[in-house]
């Protein structure tokens, strides 16, 4: 058998080094694509679908839960549709409202919702967020005391056409919140190191 012939181009262990560098990193690189694309696909977009008002109020409160918000995915979007137009009524066909929708006097009431409660005493150490639907003021977020929580809730409650507030407020940072996180804070609470907590009630 006539002797291999030798390559034009032999490669040094450098290249070696150098291609199988390149190699790990394109490995690497299709790994994260599919993850974040399996990520994707297993959880659906959400959307601010019916442009409900979603206002921070203060931002006292370091490390407060960040409130997701009225976000929906394309599936609850659909589910809501109906209930909306329902509930949107009821209020007029009970003589309550002067306007058929009840949606409708949402953004009117967002700035004074935003004016009244950021002079509640205690509001600057707390860190608030409000959505309104359909009248209904929905309170989130951390205060430093209950009493705090029961002023900014009447203070939301005395605002012309409110009918209902909600207030899904906890005492301090540390805890389960009454309410749905942002899924960019809870991604970026799991990747800080573990640490011994303390109170900042």
């Amino acid at each position: 058998m006539p002797p291999r012939p030798a390559s034009r181009f032999p490669l040094t262990p450098r290249a070696c080094r150098n291609a199988m560098a390149a190699l790990l990193a394109t490995a690497c690189t299709a790994s994260v694509a599919l993850a974040q694309t399996t990520e994707t696909a297993a959880s659906p977009e959400k959307k601010n679908w019916f442009d409900d008002p979603f206002l921070q109020i203060a931002s006292g409160a370091r490390g407060c839960p960040v409130p997701e918000g009225p976000l929906y995915t394309e599936a609850e979007r659909r589910e809501q549709i109906h209930s909306r137009l329902e509930r949107g009524t009821t209020c007029w066909l009970a003589g309550q409202c002067a306007d058929s929708n009840a949606y409708r006097y949402d953004k009117p009431l967002a700035p004074k919702v935003q004016a009244a409660l950021a002079t509640v005493p205690g509001a600057r150490r707390s860190s608030v967020w409000a959505i309104i639907q359909r009248r209904w003021i929905y309170l989130q977020g951390c205060v430093p005391s209950e009493a705090v929580a029961h002023r900014l809730e009447r203070a939301a409650r005395a605002v012309p056409d409110v009918e209902l507030v909600v207030p899904d407020l906890m005492v301090g940072t540390h805890g389960k919140p009454p309410y749905a996180v942002a899924a960019s804070w809870q991604a970026s609470k799991d990747k800080r190191p573990p640490h011994n907590k303390t109170n900042n009630e």
